[in-house]
């Protein structure tokens, strides 16, 4: 059995890693990162910068979800 991991050509929200809108499951396939970490350090920013991160965070989050197209099985190449 071979062991193929799956990339993201562009960047797109992830079909396989997605919590809520799969940003930061795109973001981390695209990058060949884990999902966790992306989510890790979006949560661990919060206490260091208060309001400031936690809203410009939601609001990256959601601009992102809006701009972001849905990964498709086009959208990936295997390595």
């Amino acid at each position: 059995m071979s062991n193929v991991k799956p990339k993201l050509i562009r960047l797109h929200r992830s079909k396989r890693y997605r919590m809520i809108a799969g940003v930061f499951g795109g973001l981390a396939e695209y990058m060949g990162w884990s999902p966790a970490l992306f989510r890790w350090l979006f949560v661990l920013s919060i206490p260091l910068t208060a309001t400031v991160t936690l809203f410009g965070g939601i609001l990256f989050y959601l601009i992102a979800w809006m701009v972001m197209p849905e990964a498709t099985e086009q959208s990936y190449i295997y390595q």
